[in-house]
Protein backbone atom coordinates (compact mmCIF):
# COMPACT_ATOMS: atom_id res chain seq x y z
CA UNK A 1 0.00 0.00 0.00
CA UNK A 2 1.20 3.43 -0.82
CA UNK A 3 0.79 5.81 2.10
CA UNK A 4 1.64 9.43 0.72
CA UNK A 5 3.49 11.78 2.12
CA UNK A 6 1.35 15.11 4.10
CA UNK A 7 1.44 17.99 2.21
CA UNK A 8 1.63 21.32 3.73
CA UNK A 9 -0.46 24.35 3.64
CA UNK A 10 1.54 25.45 0.59
CA UNK A 11 1.35 22.14 -1.43
CA UNK A 12 4.91 20.24 -0.33
CA UNK A 13 5.60 17.32 0.57
CA UNK A 14 6.68 16.91 4.37
CA UNK A 15 9.66 14.13 5.12
CA UNK A 16 7.48 11.09 6.26
CA UNK A 17 6.80 11.12 10.12
CA UNK A 18 7.51 14.52 10.71
CA UNK A 19 4.94 16.46 12.77
CA UNK A 20 2.59 19.10 11.46
CA UNK A 21 3.86 21.77 13.58
CA UNK A 22 7.22 20.91 11.89
CA UNK A 23 5.87 21.99 8.69
CA UNK A 24 3.82 24.70 9.90
CA UNK A 25 6.78 26.15 11.23
CA UNK A 26 8.55 24.96 7.85
CA UNK A 27 6.24 27.02 5.79
CA UNK A 28 5.97 30.04 8.38
CA UNK A 29 10.06 30.32 7.99
CA UNK A 30 9.86 30.28 4.61
CA UNK A 31 7.16 32.89 4.02
CA UNK A 32 9.16 35.55 5.89
CA UNK A 33 12.52 34.60 4.44
CA UNK A 34 12.18 37.42 2.31
CA UNK A 35 13.05 39.61 5.69
CA UNK A 36 16.49 37.74 6.52
CA UNK A 37 18.16 37.49 3.68
CA UNK A 38 21.31 38.96 2.68
CA UNK A 39 23.15 37.38 -0.02
CA UNK A 40 22.06 39.69 -2.80
CA UNK A 41 23.63 42.49 -0.99
CA UNK A 42 27.24 40.70 -1.60
CA UNK A 43 27.00 40.95 -5.53
CA UNK A 44 26.87 44.92 -5.50
CA UNK A 45 27.92 45.95 -2.13
CA UNK A 46 29.48 48.97 -2.93
CA UNK A 47 26.60 49.72 -5.19
CA UNK A 48 24.17 49.61 -2.08
CA UNK A 49 26.39 51.16 0.49
CA UNK A 50 26.90 54.05 -1.93
CA UNK A 51 23.29 54.54 -3.01
CA UNK A 52 22.09 53.92 0.82
CA UNK A 53 24.58 56.49 2.32
CA UNK A 54 22.79 58.79 -0.37
CA UNK A 55 19.22 58.37 0.78
CA UNK A 56 20.82 58.28 4.69
CA UNK A 57 22.68 61.62 4.15
CA UNK A 58 19.72 63.18 2.58
CA UNK A 59 17.73 62.42 5.50
CA UNK A 60 20.07 63.55 7.59
CA UNK A 61 20.52 66.99 6.35
CA UNK A 62 16.80 67.01 6.16
CA UNK A 63 16.59 66.34 10.18
CA UNK A 64 19.88 68.57 10.52
CA UNK A 65 17.30 71.51 9.19
CA UNK A 66 14.43 70.20 11.51
CA UNK A 67 16.54 69.85 14.59
CA UNK A 68 18.16 73.37 13.91
CA UNK A 69 14.94 75.47 12.84
CA UNK A 70 13.29 73.53 16.33
CA UNK A 71 16.33 74.37 18.64
CA UNK A 72 16.36 78.44 17.11
CA UNK A 73 11.88 78.75 17.16
CA UNK A 74 11.99 77.08 20.62
CA UNK A 75 15.13 78.87 22.56
CA UNK A 76 13.26 81.82 22.03
CA UNK A 77 9.81 80.26 23.42
CA UNK A 78 11.11 78.89 25.96
CA UNK A 79 13.61 79.49 29.08
CA UNK A 80 16.37 78.07 30.43
CA UNK A 81 14.46 76.57 33.18
CA UNK A 82 12.05 74.82 30.89
CA UNK A 83 14.61 73.07 29.01
CA UNK A 84 16.41 72.09 32.62
CA UNK A 85 13.10 70.83 33.48
CA UNK A 86 12.89 67.74 30.66
CA UNK A 87 16.53 67.57 30.66
CA UNK A 88 16.28 66.57 34.67
CA UNK A 89 14.25 64.33 33.40
CA UNK A 90 15.24 62.72 30.24
CA UNK A 91 18.83 62.29 32.15
CA UNK A 92 17.43 60.13 34.60
CA UNK A 93 15.11 58.19 31.96
CA UNK A 94 18.16 57.84 29.66
CA UNK A 95 19.72 55.26 32.02
CA UNK A 96 17.24 52.92 31.19
CA UNK A 97 16.95 53.99 27.54
CA UNK A 98 19.58 51.13 26.30
CA UNK A 99 17.34 48.38 27.97
CA UNK A 100 14.36 48.99 24.50
CA UNK A 101 16.86 47.70 22.48
CA UNK A 102 19.08 45.59 24.77
CA UNK A 103 21.35 45.29 22.14
CA UNK A 104 19.11 43.12 20.14
CA UNK A 105 19.00 45.11 17.18
CA UNK A 106 22.96 45.28 16.46
CA UNK A 107 22.43 41.49 17.17
CA UNK A 108 20.26 41.03 14.20
CA UNK A 109 21.52 43.59 11.75
CA UNK A 110 25.32 41.78 12.62
CA UNK A 111 24.09 38.24 12.50
CA UNK A 112 25.25 36.58 9.19
CA UNK A 113 22.13 33.93 9.50
CA UNK A 114 18.99 34.65 10.94
CA UNK A 115 15.42 33.14 11.01
CA UNK A 116 12.20 34.45 11.95
CA UNK A 117 11.44 31.95 15.30
CA UNK A 118 14.99 34.25 16.53
CA UNK A 119 13.70 37.50 15.20
CA UNK A 120 10.37 36.21 16.86
CA UNK A 121 12.00 36.20 20.21
CA UNK A 122 13.73 39.23 19.69
CA UNK A 123 11.19 40.86 19.30
CA UNK A 124 9.41 39.44 22.78
CA UNK A 125 12.03 39.77 24.51
CA UNK A 126 12.63 43.74 23.79
CA UNK A 127 8.49 44.28 24.44
CA UNK A 128 9.01 42.46 27.69
CA UNK A 129 12.30 44.96 28.30
CA UNK A 130 10.34 47.96 27.22
CA UNK A 131 7.42 47.12 29.56
CA UNK A 132 9.28 46.60 32.28
CA UNK A 133 11.56 49.71 32.19
CA UNK A 134 8.04 51.87 31.73
CA UNK A 135 7.29 50.68 34.42
CA UNK A 136 10.47 50.86 36.81
CA UNK A 137 10.91 54.76 35.31
CA UNK A 138 6.78 55.76 36.18
CA UNK A 139 7.51 53.92 39.71
CA UNK A 140 10.44 56.11 39.87
CA UNK A 141 8.93 59.61 39.41
CA UNK A 142 8.40 60.63 43.07
CA UNK A 143 11.99 59.73 43.43
CA UNK A 144 13.53 62.01 40.62
CA UNK A 145 11.06 64.88 42.22
CA UNK A 146 12.52 64.25 45.43
CA UNK A 147 16.09 63.87 44.33
CA UNK A 148 15.85 67.48 42.34
CA UNK A 149 13.77 69.20 45.37
CA UNK A 150 10.89 70.01 42.63
CA UNK A 151 7.04 68.12 42.22
CA UNK A 152 6.79 69.20 38.94
CA UNK A 153 9.05 66.16 37.48
CA UNK A 154 6.48 63.55 38.26
CA UNK A 155 4.39 64.28 36.11
CA UNK A 156 6.84 64.81 33.56
CA UNK A 157 8.57 61.32 34.54
CA UNK A 158 5.00 59.92 34.13
CA UNK A 159 4.20 60.90 30.73
CA UNK A 160 8.08 60.68 29.14
CA UNK A 161 7.87 56.59 31.03
CA UNK A 162 5.53 55.66 28.32
CA UNK A 163 8.18 56.39 24.96
CA UNK A 164 10.50 53.24 26.14
CA UNK A 165 6.99 50.47 25.44
CA UNK A 166 6.51 52.91 22.34
CA UNK A 167 9.93 52.77 20.74
CA UNK A 168 11.14 49.16 21.70
CA UNK A 169 7.65 47.74 20.01
CA UNK A 170 9.85 49.11 16.67
CA UNK A 171 13.43 48.07 17.42
CA UNK A 172 12.94 44.26 15.79
CA UNK A 173 11.15 45.92 12.92
CA UNK A 174 13.86 48.80 11.99
CA UNK A 175 16.91 46.34 12.44
CA UNK A 176 15.56 43.99 9.71
CA UNK A 177 15.44 47.20 7.65
CA UNK A 178 18.51 48.30 8.24
CA UNK A 179 20.03 44.32 7.56
CA UNK A 180 18.54 44.18 4.19
CA UNK A 181 19.92 47.79 4.10
CA UNK A 182 16.21 49.29 3.05
CA UNK A 183 17.46 52.73 3.84
CA UNK A 184 14.75 54.77 1.97
CA UNK A 185 12.65 53.15 4.20
CA UNK A 186 14.14 54.41 7.21
CA UNK A 187 15.06 57.63 5.97
CA UNK A 188 11.15 58.22 5.82
CA UNK A 189 9.99 57.49 9.08
CA UNK A 190 12.81 59.19 10.68
CA UNK A 191 12.29 62.44 9.04
CA UNK A 192 8.14 62.29 9.11
CA UNK A 193 8.40 61.15 13.07
CA UNK A 194 10.76 63.95 13.55
CA UNK A 195 8.77 66.69 11.83
CA UNK A 196 5.38 65.61 13.44
CA UNK A 197 7.54 66.23 16.45
CA UNK A 198 9.31 69.62 16.00
CA UNK A 199 5.79 70.96 14.73
CA UNK A 200 3.89 69.49 17.82
CA UNK A 201 6.72 71.21 19.85
CA UNK A 202 6.52 74.44 18.47
CA UNK A 203 2.88 74.78 18.14
CA UNK A 204 2.32 73.81 22.19
CA UNK A 205 5.12 76.18 22.68
CA UNK A 206 3.12 79.27 21.17
CA UNK A 207 -0.11 78.24 22.59
CA UNK A 208 1.90 78.54 26.21
CA UNK A 209 2.64 74.83 27.46
CA UNK A 210 6.17 75.69 28.40
CA UNK A 211 7.99 72.70 29.36
CA UNK A 212 5.16 70.66 28.13
CA UNK A 213 5.63 71.09 25.07
CA UNK A 214 9.44 69.01 24.95
CA UNK A 215 7.37 66.51 26.61
CA UNK A 216 4.74 66.57 23.65
CA UNK A 217 7.24 66.57 21.02
CA UNK A 218 8.89 63.60 22.75
CA UNK A 219 5.61 61.56 22.82
CA UNK A 220 4.75 62.36 19.15
CA UNK A 221 7.66 61.85 17.72
CA UNK A 222 7.87 58.11 19.10
CA UNK A 223 4.30 57.49 18.09
CA UNK A 224 4.43 58.42 14.79
CA UNK A 225 7.85 56.21 14.48
CA UNK A 226 5.90 53.56 15.38
CA UNK A 227 3.09 53.63 13.41
CA UNK A 228 5.35 54.12 10.70
CA UNK A 229 7.52 51.60 11.27
CA UNK A 230 4.78 48.75 11.31
CA UNK A 231 2.63 50.24 8.33
CA UNK A 232 6.49 49.62 6.02
CA UNK A 233 6.95 47.01 7.81
CA UNK A 234 5.28 44.02 6.20
CA UNK A 235 7.48 41.44 8.60
CA UNK A 236 5.42 39.99 11.72
CA UNK A 237 6.62 38.11 14.91
CA UNK A 238 4.67 34.84 15.80
CA UNK A 239 4.26 33.72 18.72
CA UNK A 240 7.25 32.45 21.22
CA UNK A 241 9.09 29.26 20.64
CA UNK A 242 11.46 27.26 22.09
CA UNK A 243 15.09 25.79 20.99
CA UNK A 244 15.48 28.69 18.37
CA UNK A 245 19.06 29.71 19.00
CA UNK A 246 18.92 32.64 20.08
CA UNK A 247 21.40 31.92 23.07
CA UNK A 248 24.65 33.88 21.00
CA UNK A 249 22.26 36.70 20.08
CA UNK A 250 21.70 37.06 23.70
CA UNK A 251 25.47 36.92 24.54
CA UNK A 252 25.93 39.45 22.13
CA UNK A 253 22.80 42.28 23.04
CA UNK A 254 23.70 41.14 27.24
CA UNK A 255 27.51 42.57 26.54
CA UNK A 256 26.23 45.22 24.24
CA UNK A 257 23.75 46.62 26.82
CA UNK A 258 25.83 46.66 29.81
CA UNK A 259 28.30 48.19 27.86
CA UNK A 260 25.44 50.40 26.76
CA UNK A 261 24.08 51.33 30.17
CA UNK A 262 27.70 51.64 32.12
CA UNK A 263 28.27 54.51 29.47
CA UNK A 264 25.27 55.76 29.27
CA UNK A 265 24.87 56.13 33.45
CA UNK A 266 28.49 57.77 33.31
CA UNK A 267 27.60 60.04 30.52
CA UNK A 268 24.43 61.20 31.98
CA UNK A 269 25.33 61.87 35.53
CA UNK A 270 26.64 65.69 34.29
CA UNK A 271 23.31 66.80 33.79
CA UNK A 272 22.08 64.82 37.15
CA UNK A 273 24.81 66.40 39.57
CA UNK A 274 24.87 69.92 37.64
CA UNK A 275 21.26 69.65 38.50
CA UNK A 276 21.44 68.72 42.02
CA UNK A 277 23.96 70.98 43.24
CA UNK A 278 23.13 74.05 40.67
CA UNK A 279 19.59 74.14 39.78
CA UNK A 280 17.52 73.54 35.89
CA UNK A 281 18.64 77.05 34.95
CA UNK A 282 22.12 76.06 34.76
CA UNK A 283 20.93 72.37 33.39
CA UNK A 284 19.31 74.54 30.85
CA UNK A 285 21.96 76.13 29.86
CA UNK A 286 24.56 72.87 30.11
CA UNK A 287 22.05 70.81 28.07
CA UNK A 288 21.97 73.22 25.11
CA UNK A 289 25.64 73.78 24.58
CA UNK A 290 25.94 70.31 24.75
CA UNK A 291 23.23 69.47 22.14
CA UNK A 292 24.46 72.19 19.63
CA UNK A 293 27.20 69.90 19.05
CA UNK A 294 25.83 66.67 20.04
CA UNK A 295 22.63 66.57 18.37
CA UNK A 296 24.66 67.53 14.77
CA UNK A 297 27.58 65.20 15.48
CA UNK A 298 25.06 62.38 16.26
CA UNK A 299 23.47 63.14 12.64
CA UNK A 300 26.38 63.11 11.09
CA UNK A 301 27.29 59.76 12.27
CA UNK A 302 23.66 58.21 12.43
CA UNK A 303 23.56 57.58 8.63
CA UNK A 304 27.43 56.30 8.23
CA UNK A 305 26.47 54.13 11.33
CA UNK A 306 23.43 52.83 9.73
CA UNK A 307 25.15 51.59 6.32
CA UNK A 308 28.40 50.80 7.24
CA UNK A 309 27.70 48.31 10.64
CA UNK A 310 25.54 46.45 8.05
CA UNK A 311 28.27 46.72 4.74
CA UNK A 312 31.05 45.36 7.60
CA UNK A 313 29.49 42.80 9.10
CA UNK A 314 29.12 42.08 5.29
CA UNK A 315 32.82 41.76 5.14
CA UNK A 316 33.69 39.51 8.05
CA UNK A 317 35.49 36.93 5.75
CA UNK A 318 37.21 38.98 3.62
CA UNK A 319 39.74 40.67 6.15
CA UNK A 320 41.77 42.81 3.60
CA UNK A 321 38.45 44.37 1.87
CA UNK A 322 37.27 45.37 5.49
CA UNK A 323 40.20 46.85 6.40
CA UNK A 324 40.53 48.67 3.56
CA UNK A 325 37.09 49.96 3.53
CA UNK A 326 36.89 50.97 7.24
CA UNK A 327 40.13 53.18 7.10
CA UNK A 328 39.12 54.67 3.98
CA UNK A 329 36.10 55.83 5.81
CA UNK A 330 37.89 56.44 8.78
CA UNK A 331 40.17 59.13 7.54
CA UNK A 332 37.36 61.06 5.94
CA UNK A 333 35.77 60.96 9.20
CA UNK A 334 38.98 62.35 10.73
CA UNK A 335 39.07 64.61 8.77
CA UNK A 336 35.64 66.06 8.52
CA UNK A 337 35.66 66.67 12.03
CA UNK A 338 39.42 68.31 12.93
CA UNK A 339 38.16 70.50 10.10
CA UNK A 340 34.45 71.97 11.72
CA UNK A 341 35.13 71.45 14.83
CA UNK A 342 38.42 74.10 14.95
CA UNK A 343 35.72 75.88 13.33
CA UNK A 344 33.37 75.83 16.35
CA UNK A 345 36.28 76.29 19.10
CA UNK A 346 37.21 79.99 17.37
CA UNK A 347 33.60 80.81 16.91
CA UNK A 348 31.71 79.63 19.79
CA UNK A 349 30.46 82.65 20.93
CA UNK A 350 28.71 84.34 17.91
CA UNK A 351 27.68 80.74 16.95
CA UNK A 352 25.58 80.65 20.37
CA UNK A 353 24.15 83.88 20.40
CA UNK A 354 23.01 83.61 16.61
CA UNK A 355 21.68 80.00 16.88
CA UNK A 356 19.72 80.43 20.63
CA UNK A 357 19.57 84.50 20.93
CA UNK A 358 20.97 86.87 24.13
CA UNK A 359 20.01 85.05 27.03
CA UNK A 360 21.87 82.02 26.12
CA UNK A 361 25.06 83.60 26.24
CA UNK A 362 26.22 82.35 29.54
CA UNK A 363 25.73 78.74 27.35
CA UNK A 364 28.67 79.91 25.01
CA UNK A 365 31.31 79.50 26.82
CA UNK A 366 29.68 75.69 27.81
CA UNK A 367 29.82 75.28 24.05
CA UNK A 368 33.49 75.84 23.90
CA UNK A 369 34.43 73.68 26.53
CA UNK A 370 32.25 70.81 24.13
CA UNK A 371 34.35 71.45 21.36
CA UNK A 372 37.62 69.28 22.39
CA UNK A 373 35.26 66.05 23.07
CA UNK A 374 33.56 66.99 19.86
CA UNK A 375 36.71 65.94 17.54
CA UNK A 376 37.36 62.89 19.71
CA UNK A 377 33.61 61.47 19.89
CA UNK A 378 33.19 60.50 16.03
CA UNK A 379 36.66 58.97 16.13
CA UNK A 380 36.00 56.75 19.30
CA UNK A 381 32.52 56.23 18.24
CA UNK A 382 33.52 54.91 14.34
CA UNK A 383 36.37 52.51 15.96
CA UNK A 384 33.96 51.08 18.16
CA UNK A 385 31.97 49.68 14.90
CA UNK A 386 34.78 47.50 14.47
CA UNK A 387 33.79 45.89 17.59
CA UNK A 388 29.91 46.11 16.64
CA UNK A 389 30.83 44.49 13.11
CA UNK A 390 32.99 41.62 14.72
CA UNK A 391 30.81 40.57 16.89
CA UNK A 392 32.85 41.38 19.99
CA UNK A 393 30.71 42.05 22.46
CA UNK A 394 32.80 41.28 25.62
CA UNK A 395 35.84 43.83 24.30
CA UNK A 396 33.06 46.34 24.18
CA UNK A 397 32.13 46.11 27.59
CA UNK A 398 35.81 46.37 28.89
CA UNK A 399 36.61 49.61 26.62
CA UNK A 400 33.49 51.40 27.77
CA UNK A 401 33.87 49.85 31.57
CA UNK A 402 37.32 51.70 31.39
CA UNK A 403 35.94 54.85 29.94
CA UNK A 404 32.26 55.15 32.04
CA UNK A 405 34.47 55.68 35.03
CA UNK A 406 36.43 58.06 33.70
CA UNK A 407 33.75 60.28 31.90
CA UNK A 408 32.27 60.36 35.56
CA UNK A 409 35.38 61.34 37.82
CA UNK A 410 35.77 64.05 35.27
CA UNK A 411 32.32 64.89 36.04
CA UNK A 412 33.29 65.15 39.71
CA UNK A 413 36.42 67.23 39.10
CA UNK A 414 35.03 69.52 36.97
CA UNK A 415 32.02 69.91 38.95
CA UNK A 416 32.98 72.48 41.91
CA UNK A 417 33.80 75.12 38.86
CA UNK A 418 30.59 74.80 37.60
CA UNK A 419 28.86 73.65 33.93
CA UNK A 420 31.86 75.05 32.53
CA UNK A 421 34.10 73.16 34.40
CA UNK A 422 32.26 69.66 33.79
CA UNK A 423 32.20 70.44 29.89
CA UNK A 424 36.23 71.09 30.10
CA UNK A 425 36.96 68.10 32.24
CA UNK A 426 34.71 66.29 30.47
CA UNK A 427 36.42 67.38 26.82
CA UNK A 428 39.86 66.51 28.42
CA UNK A 429 39.10 63.11 29.60
CA UNK A 430 38.02 62.19 25.88
CA UNK A 431 41.07 63.01 25.03
CA UNK A 432 43.02 61.58 27.16
CA UNK A 433 41.43 58.21 27.86
CA UNK A 434 38.83 57.71 25.80
CA UNK A 435 39.96 57.35 22.42
CA UNK A 436 43.48 55.50 23.84
CA UNK A 437 41.37 53.38 25.28
CA UNK A 438 39.12 52.39 22.93
CA UNK A 439 42.16 52.51 19.73
CA UNK A 440 44.22 49.91 22.46
CA UNK A 441 41.53 47.77 22.87
CA UNK A 442 39.88 47.49 19.53
CA UNK A 443 43.35 47.04 17.81
CA UNK A 444 44.54 43.80 19.76
CA UNK A 445 42.59 41.95 17.09
CA UNK A 446 40.70 41.77 13.91
CA UNK A 447 42.33 43.23 10.55
CA UNK A 448 42.47 46.60 11.78
CA UNK A 449 45.33 47.04 14.02
CA UNK A 450 45.95 49.68 16.98
CA UNK A 451 48.44 51.73 14.94
CA UNK A 452 46.42 51.84 12.31
CA UNK A 453 43.89 54.33 13.79
CA UNK A 454 46.74 56.39 15.80
CA UNK A 455 48.54 56.82 12.16
CA UNK A 456 45.38 58.38 11.03
CA UNK A 457 44.77 60.34 14.02
CA UNK A 458 48.14 62.38 13.95
CA UNK A 459 47.99 62.42 9.70
CA UNK A 460 44.79 65.19 10.08
CA UNK A 461 45.50 66.48 13.67
CA UNK A 462 47.23 69.29 12.29
CA UNK A 463 43.88 70.21 10.17
CA UNK A 464 42.20 71.24 13.23
CA UNK A 465 45.64 73.71 14.31
CA UNK A 466 45.49 75.52 10.98
CA UNK A 467 41.25 75.91 11.07
CA UNK A 468 41.46 77.14 14.76
CA UNK A 469 44.73 79.27 14.59
CA UNK A 470 43.71 81.26 11.73
CA UNK A 471 39.80 81.08 12.65
CA UNK A 472 40.64 82.88 16.01
CA UNK A 473 43.45 85.29 14.58
CA UNK A 474 40.41 86.76 12.13
CA UNK A 475 38.01 87.16 15.06
CA UNK A 476 40.18 89.04 17.43
CA UNK A 477 40.36 91.69 14.32
CA UNK A 478 36.73 91.63 14.11
CA UNK A 479 35.14 91.07 17.98
CA UNK A 480 33.64 94.15 18.50
CA UNK A 481 31.22 93.68 15.29
CA UNK A 482 27.52 92.24 15.82
CA UNK A 483 27.64 88.15 16.37
CA UNK A 484 25.88 87.12 12.40
CA UNK A 485 28.91 89.62 11.25
CA UNK A 486 31.53 87.91 12.83
CA UNK A 487 30.26 84.24 11.38
CA UNK A 488 30.02 85.59 8.23
CA UNK A 489 33.67 87.11 8.23
CA UNK A 490 35.57 84.52 9.90
CA UNK A 491 33.57 81.31 8.95
CA UNK A 492 35.05 81.81 5.37
CA UNK A 493 37.74 82.35 6.16
CA UNK A 494 38.60 79.91 8.06
CA UNK A 495 36.50 77.33 5.32
CA UNK A 496 39.01 78.64 2.77
CA UNK A 497 42.37 78.42 4.82
CA UNK A 498 41.54 75.13 5.75
CA UNK A 499 40.87 74.39 2.36
CA UNK A 500 43.83 75.36 0.98
CA UNK A 501 45.51 73.25 3.90
CA UNK A 502 44.02 70.34 2.69
CA UNK A 503 44.75 70.73 -1.40
CA UNK A 504 48.62 71.07 0.09
CA UNK A 505 48.94 68.48 1.45
CA UNK A 506 49.00 65.18 0.20
CA UNK A 507 47.88 62.75 3.00
CA UNK A 508 44.61 65.39 3.32
CA UNK A 509 44.66 65.76 -0.39
CA UNK A 510 44.14 61.94 -1.05
CA UNK A 511 41.29 61.59 1.59
CA UNK A 512 39.34 64.89 -0.17
CA UNK A 513 39.87 63.45 -3.34
CA UNK A 514 38.10 60.29 -2.55
CA UNK A 515 35.74 61.98 -0.48
CA UNK A 516 35.01 63.63 -3.60
CA UNK A 517 35.03 60.74 -5.96
CA UNK A 518 32.15 59.06 -3.24
CA UNK A 519 29.78 62.12 -3.51
CA UNK A 520 30.34 61.68 -7.45
CA UNK A 521 29.00 58.13 -6.89
CA UNK A 522 26.26 59.18 -4.54
CA UNK A 523 24.82 61.64 -6.99
CA UNK A 524 24.77 59.40 -9.66
CA UNK A 525 23.10 56.76 -7.68
CA UNK A 526 19.96 58.75 -6.83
Amino acid sequence: MNIENPRTPGGRIAPSGSAPTCSIEAEENDRHQEHFETDHLLRNLKGHTISSGAVTMSAQGAKFLLSLISTMILARLLTPGDFGLVAMVTTVTSFLRVFKDAGLSIATVQRERITHAQVSNLFWINIAVSALSTLVVAASAPAVAWFYHNPRLTNITLLLSITYLISGSAVQHQALLKRQMRFKALALIEVVSMAVGVITGVVMALLGYRYWSLVGSSLSTEGTGLLLTWSISRWRPQLPSRRSGIGPLLTFGLHRTAGDFITSVARGSDNLLIGRVYGPAAVGLYSRASDLLIRPLEQFLSPINAVFIPALSRLQSQPQRYRSTFLRLYEAIALTGFFFTGLFLALARPLTLVLLGPKWEQAAVIFGGFTIAAFCAPLAASSAWLFTSQGRGRDMLVAQSYNSCATFLSFIVGLPFGPVGVAIAFSASNLLIRVPVFYFCVGRCGPVRTADLWMVFLRHLPVWIVVFVVTWLTRIQVVNLAPLAQLLICGPVGVLVGALFICSSRPQRQVATHLVETLREVRRSR
